[in-house]
Formats: structure tokens, sequence, C-alpha cells
């Protein structure tokens, strides 16, 4: 049994494109009330501190790693953000594996082990996921941008014994 990294994959807080265009349009919003108001007083120049900031965190949250997925050893390894609990999946306890679009929405939100309706979500952006069910029943939904790399590598990992 080896332990070499069959995929990986770190997906980003901040590089969603619908929350992107979102963060930009309340900078824009803020710049623009600042140049049109006719008194520039220190209320004024509030809004341009808050279009600053929202700049400012809005590059931070791109190099901000949400959760990276590692297929390995027969497992899959999500590790989140900081106080997030590692998880692993054990690949010999999945039956069935299905690439799925994440959800019929425009927008989602990012989430890190959601627990809901016997299903648990990881998702960081991306359209497409990987659907895990197990033996239980329970549903594993991990949202990834590779889809073709990450299901070839789970197919990888469970036919070698």
């Amino acid at each position: 049994m080896t332990d070499q990294v069959t995929f990986t994959e770190k997906q980003y807080l901040g590089r969603d494109y619908n929350r992107i265009s979102v963060r930009l349009t309340m900078a824009l919003f803020c710049f623009g009330a600042y140049f049109l108001s006719s008194n520039k007083e220190r209320t004024a120049e509030v809004l341009v501190l808050v279009g600053i900031g929202i700049l400012v965190g809005s590059v931070v949250m791109l190099f901000m790693v949400h959760f990276r997925t590692t297929v390995r050893n027969k497992s899959i390894i999500i590790d989140g953000l900081w106080t997030t609990r590692l998880v692993k999946i054990d690949l010999n306890s999945i039956v069935k594996v299905e690439r799925t679009k994440y959800s019929p929405y425009l927008i989602n939100n990012p989430v890190y082990n959601l627990h809901t309706n016997g299903k648990i979500k990881f998702y960081a952006g991306g359209k497409e996921a990987l659907k895990l069910t197990d033996r239980d029943g329970l549903e594993y939904i991990i949202g990834t941008q590779c889809p073709d790399e990450f299901e070839q590598a789970l197919g990888k990992e469970m036919n070698n014994y």
C-alpha cells in the first residue's frame, strides 16, 4: 500500500465569479456615491474607505483556501480552513460514484461539511460535483472544478486492491 497522492485540488473562498461580481458592484457603488455626493464631508469619505475595504478583502479572499481535497491510500481527505475538522472518507465503503451538477441555483454559498437530509456537502466553487453514496445510504456531494480528473482518480483508487 503506497502513500502516493492520486489527486489533489484546492478550492479557494473568493474565486467564485458570481461573488466577485457582487463585491465589485458594491465597491463601485461606494466609489460612485462618493464622487456623486455634492459635499465631500466625513460621511462621504467613509464610502471611499468602505469601497477600499471591500476591494482589499476581495483580494485577500482570492488567496484564501477554503478546503483541500486529496485522494490517497483508498480514501478522500478533505481538509478545511483553520478550525474545521479533517474529514476522511473511506473509499471501501463507497458503492456508487456519479458525476452531477452541484445545484440548480446560479449562486451557491461555500459550505464545508454541511449535513442536510442525509447528505454531506462540500463546496467552494465550480458547477459540477461528484456524488458518492456509501453502504448506509449517506451521500457525500463534493463540488469540484476538475470533475474529470477527480472521477478518474476515484476510479483508480477504488479499483486498485
